[in-house]
């Protein structure tokens, strides 16, 4: 997909920086488009990953769309979270 048929990217360098760095697609856009007042704040207050139990961890990974993920161990689960 071309630059101009893809939706608007705000920081363009910054975009193709994150996507030789191996970023996905995704990933890379949300972070270019991040506006530069936000970036770098800390989250919400929920609790870290290690404090879920598996159930949650597998209910969160599905409400996100990731796949194969029905036989996986909670450190795997976290591991998958973290790389989305």
């Amino acid at each position: 997909m071309s630059k101009n048929e893809r939706p608007q990217i705000k920081n363009e360098d910054q975009y193709e920086a994150l996507r030789d760095q191996g970023y996905s697609k995704e990933k890379a856009a949300r972070i270019a488009n991040t506006p530069d007042n936000v970036a770098g704040k800390k989250g919400g207050k929920a609790p870290a990953y290690e404090e879920w139990i598996r159930d949650e961890l597998y209910q969160k990974a599905r409400e996100i769309g990731l796949s194969g993920i029905s036989k996986l161990r909670k450190s795997e689960l976290i591991e998958k979270l973290r790389s989305h």
